[in-house]
């Protein structure tokens, strides 16, 4: 039961680091978007999870980070930008569609970086 509740504990830390470090990277480091990548990948050579898992937790930190923080831009401008990017790509005016695509790009990236770092601690 002690390894079971280590691997969960695993699992939230290492979530939060990616969606903390993710954060500070974007917003106090003078570095591209990407950057949240190089931490992920760390992160997952840090904490030793099952490559799933891995994925997993890389993803929704990133996800879950990109989608509160293009939730919260989009809320303070009353969607005006969102749906006209929206109209310009075939998402028929649809910002929760856009805020969608955001999302799911943010965990794609995440997982696949976190992926990466966990295939790197298998070599």
């Amino acid at each position: 039961m002690k390894n079971n509740s280590s691997e969960h504990l695993k699992f939230v830390v290492s979530i939060l680091l990616c969606a903390l470090l993710g954060y500070a990277l974007g917003i106090y480091g003078n570095l591209p978007w990407w950057s949240f990548v190089v931490t992920n990948m760390f992160i997952a050579l840090l904490i030793n999870q099952k490559p799933s898992k891995s994925f997993m937790s890389g993803a929704l930190g990133i996800g879950l980070l990109w989608l509160g923080l293009a939730f919260v831009i989009d809320n303070q401008n009353h969607h005006i930008l969102s749906v006209k990017v929206a109209n310009i790509l075939p998402l028929k005016g649809s910002f929760q569609a856009l805020l969608a695509i955001t999302s799911i790009v943010g965990f794609l990236l995440g997982g696949l970086a976190s992926l990466t770092g966990s295939f790197m601690r298998k070599k």
